[in-house]
């Protein structure tokens, strides 16, 4: 099969070829190599010159389908995969050698892929795409003489077949007579239909014939194939003769009128598409990258073009579920170049990219959310931003995508609201929840959409550490005070209530002190209270209180960490539990009391002084309350507590090691380091002064001074230092992952590090660290 210009060829244009064989032919095999035999043929340079350089990158699917395509494979994968600028390819094919009768039953099964029968105007839009792909057509570059390439440029000889091609596709399926594969004859049959002015076509075919010959005398000149005019005037002027023009002035004006009719006739013809073109060549068709393209990616800023190029080729192909309706790439056509000029701007593009197409490739349909990128600008800016300085809500949205629809909420960029608020909207959110699965999965999207939202605030400098970690925290509060009574009642179902009873839950940690980051897990103790009169639930299948409680308990971890259709809400870390893993995974209230006055290490204590109540009956949450309240402020021997926490922070300092200043928690003079000196400083002093009490260690240092335990201006440099700390903390989980390694940063990722920390500079950030 010939396509089109070979099918209808001028000089020396690349012969486009599709081999095409029987479906179940036995000697397959032996067509390939004889179709590569025959590129060969043609290909080769002898001393007689060369037949035709060929071409078959116009095959389907050409990075996976081999040279020769059985018949059954070629038409699947244009009833299902094909594009529009396949089908305007199509319009030119005919059958040129072996089986003819084959090839025309091969166009004769694809007709209805190329000739519709509904009025196709999308084709407007997608085939107008390609074009913006070629030649940046709003805001590319301008029409002129010398070096004006009078093939793909502006108003050359591919927006006159375009022009003609859109408008077959539309109106084919339903006119035959417009069936032409000759551009001439299409715009003849154009105009006598009524769908172009007789003028125009009659105009266009004029320049078309211009261009034509234009185009074969360049290639005459050097035996090449090119498409470009020279550069340099004298050579403008030779080909001016050469064109039969006396006054190579009268060829210049001639060429520029034309060029500007064709420009304008084809900007008429889609002038209300909108502008989504990246400047220079961006063509991701048949097999290879186009050269035109590599260098417009590398001038973007991509480093490795050709990758760029794979990645892009692939999407193109429906290579990913999303992009296999012709809809969803449709859509996606559009988009590519804006989507690739936005990453390029980004610090890392070519990261970015690897990144983007992730989310593609987990997205099960594309249609909703390219759409959505489509008519939201914004929203396209804010995921290219996303891919190119944050991994890890990179990562967030290629595993959930919907969360994109959080941004377009009204108050997505305000401050998050209180934890008051952020319940009464969480349990509004579960108005609908027909069973603990709905409540799961409503809890896990609602909390998914809220951290992100936080996520995007530090992203964009909005809100400070402190800010940020209380809304963390408070998001996790409400989901967990969310699932506490479903899950209760759900165990209920099968085991009853137990009279008299109740459990609370204790965040531990960076929870407990609210100052959790975009990757903190929950360190949570789980306390119940006995009943009264000991006994038994009252459910079909009753259970004693240690049992009761260890199994609701289970289910409540269940309820946080299980993976669902909305993925998992957090991970869980029950360590700091009396007996560690060793002891049961729900303590009663006077074994907790009983363990921390007879048996727990001063290592405990200290994480006891960031513990908080988060979910329970409030009066049961009350005595917990009073219960931590009386261990913290028990009197302590200075001197075995100095002793204790020295000892505690050489063992950490052994099992894990801080390999460099960017180990902001184990570093010398780090998080650790300031957390352990204020729950030193804590213990050794609530005996006398309980106000010094305080789960954040921030408010911990403030507390101190305030009591006159802490010399006010130590104070406020540690607190200063410790926030500095968190803030480069949060800055590194959200901007270079957990991978980090500060030699091999580059300098853009170096700089968005330092702005996320809030320094100058990257050696301004170390020098501080420091």
């Amino acid at each position: 099969m010939a396509l089109p210009f070979i099918a209808h060829s001028p000089l020396l244009q690349e012969a486009d070829l599709i081999k095409i064989v029987r479906s179940g032919d036995p000697v397959r095999q032996g067509m390939v190599r004889l179709t590569r035999d025959l590129l060969r043929a043609l290909d080769e340079r002898t001393a007689e010159g060369f037949v035709f350089r060929t071409d078959l990158r116009l095959r389907p699917d050409p990075g996976a389908m081999p040279l020769a395509i059985r018949i059954n494979a070629a038409l699947t994968y244009y009833e299902s995969m094909g594009q529009n600028w396949e089908r305007a390819a199509m319009i030119k094919a005919r059958p040129v050698a072996g089986d003819i009768a084959l090839g025309d039953r091969f166009l004769a099964e694809l007709r209805p892929f190329v000739w519709r029968k509904h009025l196709d105007f999308w084709a407007i839009q997608d085939v107008h795409s390609i074009k913006r792909q070629i030649n940046a057509h709003k805001g590319g570059s301008v029409i002129a003489v010398n070096g004006h390439n009078v093939k793909p440029g502006r108003g050359g000889i591919r927006e006159i077949e375009f022009f003609a091609q859109t408008q077959q596709l539309i109106w084919g399926g339903r006119e035959p007579g417009l069936r032409t594969p000759r551009t001439t004859e299409a715009l003849a049959a154009l105009a006598e239909r009524g769908h172009v002015e007789p003028e125009t076509a009659k105009a266009l075919c004029e320049a078309y014939g211009f261009l034509r010959r234009l185009e074969h005398r360049l290639q005459m000149v050097e035996d090449q194939q090119t498409h470009s005019i020279p550069q340099d005037d004298a050579a403008v002027d030779r080909l001016a003769v050469f064109l039969g023009y006396p006054d190579p002035g009268q060829f210049r004006d001639d060429l520029l009128a034309r060029l500007r009719l064709v420009e304008d006739h084809y900007a008429h013809l889609f002038e209300e598409s909108p502008s989504l073109s990246g400047p220079g060549n961006l063509v991701f068709t048949g097999g290879e990258a186009d050269p035109e393209t590599l260098a417009t990616l590398k001038g973007l800023g991509f480093e490795d073009a050709g990758r760029v190029w794979s990645v892009v080729s692939g999407w193109h192909h429906g290579r990913y579920r999303a992009v296999r309706s012709t809809r969803s790439r449709q859509l996606l056509t559009e988009l590519v170049p804006t989507v690739l000029d936005l990453l390029a701007k980004t610090r890392e593009p070519d990261q970015a990219l690897v990144k983007f197409d992730s989310l593609l490739a987990g997205l099960p349909a594309g249609v909703q959310i390219f759409s959505l990128l489509s008519n939201n600008p914004r929203l396209l800016e804010l995921v290219a931003e996303i891919m190119g300085s944050a991994p890890l809500l990179a990562d967030r949205l290629a595993r959930r995508p919907s969360l994109l629809e959080a941004v377009l909420a009204g108050d997505f960029f305000d401050p998050l609201p209180d934890a008051e608020t952020l319940d009464h909207e969480l349990q509004e959110a579960l108005t609908d929840a027909q069973d603990l699965q709905d409540v799961l999965d409503l809890t896990r999207r609602w909390a998914n959409d809220r951290r992100f939202q936080v996520g995007v605030h530090i992203l964009r400098h909005k809100g400070t550490v402190d800010d940020n970690g209380r809304a963390l925290s408070d998001i996790a509060g409400a989901a967990l005070r969310a699932l506490y009574q479903p899950v209760t009642d759900d165990l209920a179902r099968n085991h009853g209530y137990l009279a008299g009873s109740s459990l609370a839950v204790i965040a531990m940690g960076k929870m407990g002190g609210r100052e959790m980051t975009v990757s903190s897990d929950l360190d949570l103790i789980l306390l119940y209270e006995l009943p009264p009169e000991g006994g038994q639930s009252d459910g079909p299948k009753p259970l004693d209180p240690p049992r009761y409680y260890a199994r609701l308990a289970q289910r409540l971890i269940n309820a946080v960490t299980a993976q669902t259709a909305e993925g998992t809400l957090y991970e869980i870390d029950m360590r700091l539990r009396p007996s560690g893993n060793a002891g049961p995974i729900a303590t009663s209230l006077s074994g907790f009391r009983r363990y921390y006055a007879e048996q727990a290490w001063t290592w405990e204590h200290m994480a006891l002084t960031r513990a908080r109540v988060v979910a329970g009956p409030e009066d049961f949450c009350k005595k917990v309350t009073a219960s931590l309240h009386h261990i913290l402020t028990r009197p302590r021997d200075p001197d075995v507590l100095l002793a204790d926490v020295a000892a505690m922070r050489r063992r950490l300092h052994k099992e894990h090691p801080a390999k460099s200043i960017w180990s902001v928690k184990y570093a010398a003079g780090g998080l650790i380091d300031a957390e352990f000196l204020a729950q030193y400083l804590q213990l050794r002093e609530a005996a006398e002064h309980p106000e010094v009490l305080a789960t954040a260690t921030q408010q911990a240092f403030a507390n101190l001074a305030d009591a006159g335990v802490l010399d006010a201006g130590l104070a406020a440099q540690l607190i200063e230092a410790t926030r500095f700390l968190r803030q480069v903390q949060e800055a590194l989980r959200l901007t270079v992952g957990p991978a980090f390694d500060a030699d091999s940063l580059s300098p853009a990722l170096q700089d968005a590090l330092a702005a996320s920390a809030g320094t100058d500079s990257f050696a301004a950030l170390r020098e501080r660290l420091v």
